[in-house]
């Protein structure tokens, strides 16, 4: 069967957990990049992600049994034991133990790496793995978020919530550029235009002024949205009720992507703000749900036939298109 989309998986760094989701002496098995993996968090606190199954006899890392049945492997210390013969792994692929050996393999003896591991970074609340298809060191780093951090008082909880979606991660991107489609898509009567978009490097900005009509009188406010990289999104909305939307998404395959939402609000809203950060949270869900049939069932148009009322796909493509290695079809 023909794809629908024929473009890579972009490289950057992508979201796989939330912090919260893995604990001090957990491991999980993760699907991501078209390559099974498994994440461990280690005794001293880190996360490390390598490939999943184990040198020694294929065992997959990610699935423990006895005690551990239904979750992760055991992990000892810093690293993570294979569940089928015990050898222990560090988070940088490098066999620490193998708990029946007098004379253990050459590589193993040598302190060599024998699995593949993987870059990560731990902030926002967020576990990101850095992706290449050839396997370059990170070009660029995800940043701090302040409203995110986790000791942030003046901003609440973490309101997450996730989608699969059958379609490559650039036509979800796409959206950002897409002012049109809310009225037909989302029965949205005004979208405002944006009055600022740029693209610098492994950024992209964008700015617009918002009204929220009310008893007491219009609110003036804004949408101010941004990326680093094709993985890693915010969105700020400030008006009646200040909202910070992370909006990562992340590649399972060329055409499976899984979107993670994260929602924070100022922990001292009152009901009314509060009323209104939830009614935006439900929008944007309904609106996620719409396009997701949309995004499941469309095919990538290389030569899109534009009109003057739609957005800079041009440009965007210009930009997303520095991410994706090799070169898709048609872009030499």
């Amino acid at each position: 069967m023909k794809t629908r989309v024929p473009l890579p998986m972009p490289f950057g760094w992508f979201q796989v957990l939330y912090s919260h989701e893995l604990a001090t002496g957990e491991s999980k098995p993760l699907e991501y990049f078209d390559t099974e993996l498994v994440i461990f968090r280690t005794e001293s606190g880190e996360a490390k992600v390598l490939d999943a199954y184990c040198p020694h006899m294929g065992a997959h890392l990610g699935y423990g049994i006895r005690d551990q049945a239904g979750g992760g492997s055991q992990v000892n210390g810093e690293s993570i034991v294979c569940p089928f013969h015990g050898w222990e792994y560090n988070g940088e692929g490098v066999c620490t133990k193998v708990p029946y050996a007098t004379n253990p393999p050459p590589k193993v003896a040598r302190c060599e790496k024998v699995i593949k591991n993987w870059q990560v970074r731990e902030l926002n609340q967020c576990i990101y793995v850095w992706y290449h298809p050839e396997d370059v060191e990170p070009l660029f780093e995800p940043e701090a978020i302040p409203e995110a951090a986790a000791n942030n008082d003046e901003w609440g909880e973490l309101k997450t919530y996730e989608w699969e979606i059958d379609t490559h991660m650039q036509e979800i991107g796409e959206n950002a550029v897409d002012p049109a489609h809310f009225f037909f898509v989302h029965g949205t009567a005004d979208v405002p235009t944006p009055t600022e978009m740029s693209f610098d490097e492994h950024k992209r900005y964008g700015f617009l002024k918002t009204e929220m009509h009310t008893p007491k009188g219009t609110v003036h406010g804004s949408i101010e949205n941004s990326s680093i990289g094709p993985g890693i999104a915010l969105v700020k909305f400030s008006g009646i009720c200040d909202t910070v939307l992370m909006a990562n998404i992340s590649p399972v395959a060329p055409e499976k992507s899984v979107a993670k939402y994260a929602f924070i609000q100022r922990a001292d809203a009152g009901k009314t703000a509060s009323r209104v950060g939830q009614a935006i949270i439900d929008d944007i869900r309904k609106q996620m749900d719409e396009d997701r049939i949309i995004w499941a069932h469309k095919r990538y148009l290389e030569k899109p036939m534009l009109c003057d009322g739609d957005g800079p796909f041009n440009r965007f493509r210009k930009w997303y298109g520095q991410f994706l290695t090799p070169s898709p079809i048609g872009r030499g």
